[in-house]
């Protein structure tokens, strides 16, 4: 099995980094140029392995498509292939194949669509038929708390469908920062929306194909450096490509870490983080509902400087390309520190003191996990598993490292 050992020599950062586009933004992008008929003008796309695979795909003819491991591209294109009305067979890797697809299936089947299951119901693979289009209902209903991606699945499809689309919510939404980008999105290539109390509709709509879209600095990535900022002894990290704008959740990183002494400066080309002294809490509650791609990067780092925390809002966080609370909770054991669940309160508590670990951390076949605890080499040489992980999202991650000081045996 492959390994890197990461450590720094100095503890201090002075940098300037390329941040990869954004993977959530790229992949809404190429759901809605392919149903514009390849019309739209995109620039900065995304590098990740996610985003190069789901424009192969959609490039593809084949009848059955693998979704390999990229939950977003699958949830999208069972979307799309309906709204085309194309015969697909959507399959993917043995963890996709754990991962439950019925809500959309559910919503898509009330709409009028024909998706069935292969083998197990509930999950890939799935077999998408051609029906009427002209008869598909506009209006259907998701549970808003499993997958924001299900329900930005359906507002993608929802301006090319003959009557629109009203999406209902039979329950909370999570990851609501992600439904927002989609909206934004949309609006942005002139479709309009509009909320109710529990629902979202859309009309049947023309995109201005006319308006061109650059895609802006992946936030999520950009986590990763705001804990580097935290950790090391001192920062001066400039990300070229970062937008001060909200289109991206993960966007509230900037406000979060100024409690931690890491402070954010924008300018046209990107955003500068320095890190000056502070008072940082040493106990944290924080609910990462809308934003729980920040939860991994916000537990190591608290868990390196043995702040105690309570984390809720991560029930999303099981259904990822692991469990992510499970990994989190068996690879922080290894530096002496415990997550353990709350039945009582619902949250979990993060609390121990904190030492480098001579084991290597495992990362479960998900990015996140690896660059997650990649900075911990700013107190220590650190062993990670299975490095490749990171291409599914930002594949410079390593030589970005080293560019910063890192020392990086593979």
């Amino acid at each position: 099995m492959s390994t890197v050992k990461i450590s720094h020599p100095t503890q201090k950062i002075d940098v300037h980094i390329q941040i990869p586009g954004s993977k959530s933004e790229s992949n809404r992008l190429l759901i809605l140029n392919a149903l514009s008929g390849n019309r739209l003008k995109i620039e900065n796309l995304s590098t990740a392995r996610d985003t190069q695979h789901l424009i192969t795909v959609l490039s593809s003819t084949d009848e059955t498509v693998d979704a390999i491991d990229a939950g977003t591209s699958m949830r999208f294109l069972t979307a799309y292939y309906c709204a085309t009305n194309q015969h697909k067979v959507i399959t993917g890797s043995a963890r996709m194949k754990q991962r439950p697809v019925s809500s959309l299936v559910t919503a898509l089947n009330e709409m009028g669509f024909d998706v069935r299951y292969k083998a197990k119901n509930g999950f890939l693979p799935i077999e998408i038929n051609p029906v009427k289009i002209e008869s598909i209902s506009p209006e259907t209903s998701v549970e808003g708390n499993i997958s924001s991606q299900f329900i930005s699945a359906l507002l993608l499809i929802a301006p090319f469908l003959p009557k629109g689309l009203k999406v209902n919510f039979t329950t909370e939404l999570t990851s609501r920062s992600y439904i927002e980008m989609t909206l934004k999105i949309l609006s942005h290539f002139g479709v309009k929306h509009e909320w109710g109390e529990s629902s979202i509709s859309i009309q049947h709509s023309t995109l201005n194909t006319q308006q061109s879209y650059y895609v802006g600095g992946d936030w999520s990535s950009a986590s990763y450096w705001y804990s580097i900022a935290f950790l090391a002894d001192k920062t001066k990290i400039f990300l070229e490509g970062l937008k001060n704008e909200w289109t991206q959740g993960d966007r509230v990183m900037a406000d979060w870490m100024k409690r931690f002494g890491v402070i954010t400066t924008f300018n046209e080309q990107g955003a500068l983080l320095e890190k000056i002294p502070t008072t940082y809490p040493h106990m944290m509650k924080m609910n990462f509902r809308d934003n729980p791609d920040l939860a991994q990067t916000f537990a190591v780092m608290f868990a390196a400087k043995n702040i105690y925390a309570t984390f809720s809002g991560l029930e999303s966080l099981k259904l990822k390309e692991t469990d992510r609370v499970t990994a989190l909770k068996q690879e922080l054991e290894k530096l002496n520190t415990r997550f353990d669940f709350s039945d009582m309160y619902e949250f979990y508590q993060l609390k121990g003191e904190f030492k480098i670990s001579s084991e290597p951390i495992k990362t479960y076949d998900d990015h996140r996990m690896a660059m997650s605890f990649a900075p911990l080499a700013l107190t220590g040489s650190i062993e990670i598993e299975k490095p490749e992980v990171v291409e599914k999202s930002y594949p410079d991650f390593w030589n970005d490292l080293e560019k910063a000081g890192f020392l990086i045996s593979r």
